[in-house]
């Protein structure tokens, strides 16, 4: 039976068709987060340290809500956007997760203003 997850601590799915995540037994999918303030549905900067840190405590506070932490995450998808430079979100993402690092993919693309969007998997140990 699947769960969904809605925390008032992420980016709000708003009139948008989507769940911040949906829970099926102990597997928690978030979805594609960015960085949005929880309260205003704003970005509020253009670099990447604000954009990288927004995200990826948006996709904590989610996985909190349904009883995960970020090491449980064991795949993640990352999305990063003109001006991202990998090495620098490198060293932000590890602030957030350590070994033994989730599977990972980065796709690079073309995001307007948004550097950063990440989704994940985690498995409730």
């Amino acid at each position: 039976m699947k769960e969904i997850i809605l925390t008032d601590k992420a980016q709000q799915p708003g009139g948008m068709p989507y769940s911040q995540a949906i829970k099926v037994g102990n597997t928690v999918y978030v979805a594609g987060q960015g960085p949005f303030e929880p309260d205003t549905g704003i970005c509020s900067s253009d670099t990447l340290e604000y954009q990288a840190r927004r995200t990826l405590e948006n996709v904590k506070a989610i996985l909190e809500a349904s009883g995960a932490k970020l090491s449980d995450v064991i795949k993640v998808t990352v999305v990063l956007g003109e001006g991202a430079e990998f090495d620098s979100f490198n060293k932000i993402y590890k602030d957030y997760f350590s070994h033994p690092y989730p599977a990972r993919t980065i796709i690079p693309a073309n995001m307007g203003p948004v550097m950063v969007q990440m989704d994940a998997i985690a498995i409730i140990s």
